[in-house]
């Protein structure tokens, strides 16, 4: 039996950073643990990408430099949250940016 898979995804509101997280069982099915700390539960795993994306949400494994420049941060600063269980996690999955100073 295979582990499932995970992906992380990031999003910005204001001066947040905000993590999801995609699980994509070995059934087909896959699961979004958000900021809220809900698990929502999709048919397939590209159900679950389109509404990542929909909510404005981008594949943290897909970003390069630039990318997370528009996003507001440094790529090399930051890296999705890691914790014993959901519980734990739920904390960790929003990240204050730090802003330039004038």
């Amino acid at each position: 039996m295979t582990a499932d898979d995970e992906y992380w995804w990031i999003a910005a509101l204001g001066d947040m950073l905000v993590w999801a997280r995609l699980r994509v069982r070995d059934s087909g099915n896959a699961e979004v643990f958000d900021a809220r700390g809900e698990t929502l539960v999709y048919d397939d795993e590209d159900s679950a990408r389109a509404a990542l994306l929909d909510a404005e949400f981008r594949a943290f494994d897909g970003l390069d430099e630039d990318d997370a420049a528009l996003l507001g941060f440094d790529l090399d600063s930051f890296a999705p949250p890691e914790a014993e269980d959901d519980e734990e996690l739920l904390p960790l999955m929003t990240e204050k940016l730090a802003r330039g100073h004038a």
